[in-house]
């Protein structure tokens, strides 16, 4: 939280997106009993798996264990998680018209399993460990409800968005006033920082993140609980960071496609930065892997506001005692 405010701290603090995941065996075996979206969807076991990669990896923060993709339900969203395939949507918006049956999220409550999770992990958390709340950012939401799942061109996403822009921003609109709402719900019930993850706008050049994205990004940033840090993620995202930083947040993820001394020069010292080694060098040897965690400790010369993490997410097949091992080289280094 102290990095989060760019204040002193005695340790570069680290934590990683997706550290409860499927390359730890903890949560192998939880997983095993349920589906993904059930585990989603219980409190108990949520909080469970939240809790054990803290313990496990001695990291300074806790992230809740969810899914982006969580809040598209209540917007009418018919969401699958698939065997093999990942998340399926089985009625994607492709047409202008489409965008009408979006439904409007006045309230939250159809998401109180995530807010009763973050009660139950903060409770279960040593008190000097923050938990941090997440959402998808406005643009990787809407493309997923676009294209129906994952992508590698966005060809149905950017028609939209180029074809009829009425349609695109009042989709994103929408989008951006039910992620505030979901934001703030989790802050309430115990989330002490949160983050956009933005893990699809590398697609956009910066021309159509300025006018097609940018306002709603910073719509949703400007409606968080004041005083909460904002972590503002994306991936691919090299083109893109100062537009990012006037989008908002209080931390600027960088991913590995950039240094992380040039990244933070670009978005500015008035803001923290969290970053950024590659998900891959995970799979280096330990001797290897201090040599990269040095290089990134090194460009963060000691200047306070630097949040240690991976570019993106470990990958499932990281061997979990290289990231026990990254974590106590951080703290060390």
């Amino acid at each position: 939280m102290r990095a989060c405010r760019r204040e002193p701290v005695p340790y570069t603090p680290i934590w990683l997106m997706r550290q409860a995941g499927r390359y730890m065996r903890e949560y192998r075996d939880v997983r095993s009993k349920t589906t993904f979206l059930d585990l989603c969807k219980t409190p108990e076991l949520a909080a469970e798996v939240t809790v054990t990669a803290v313990e496990r990896l001695g990291v300074d923060a806790a992230i809740i264990f969810a899914d982006i993709l969580l809040i598209l339900e209540p917007m009418g969203i018919d969401l699958e998680f698939a065997a093999g395939e990942g998340p399926v949507i089985h009625n994607p918006v492709r047409r202008p018209a489409d965008v009408d049956r979006l439904l409007e999220i006045e309230d939250v409550s159809a998401l109180e399993f995530v807010n009763e999770a973050i009660r139950q992990t903060r409770s279960a958390l040593r008190p000097d460990i923050p938990l941090i709340g997440f959402c998808g950012a406005p643009f990787t939401l809407a493309s997923y409800v676009i294209e129906g799942g994952g992508s590698k061109n966005y060809v149905h996403t950017k028609r939209l968005m180029y074809d009829d822009n009425g349609a695109w921003h009042a989709m994103m609109s929408l989008i951006s006033r039910g992620l505030a709402k979901y934001l703030n719900a989790q802050i309430a019930a115990g989330a002490q920082a949160v983050q956009l993850f933005d893990s699809w706008i590398g697609c956009l050049g910066p021309d159509d993140y300025r006018e097609f994205v940018l306002p709603h990004t910073r719509s949703v940033i400007e409606n968080v609980t004041p005083g909460v840090p904002v972590i503002h993620f994306g991936t691919g995202t090299a083109a893109l960071l100062e537009l990012m930083r006037e989008a908002g947040g209080d931390v600027i993820g960088l991913d590995w496609r950039v240094r992380l001394d040039e990244g933070w020069q670009r978005v500015g010292h008035d803001v923290a930065v969290m970053g950024n080694l590659d998900p891959v060098s995970l799979f280096a040897k330990q001797d290897s892997l201090r040599k990269q965690a040095k290089r990134i400790l090194d460009q963060a010369g000691g200047r306070s506001g630097h949040i240690f993490n991976l570019g993106h997410g470990i990958l499932p097949e990281t061997p979990v005692e290289n990231v026990i091992a990254l974590v106590e080289m951080v703290h060390e280094l």
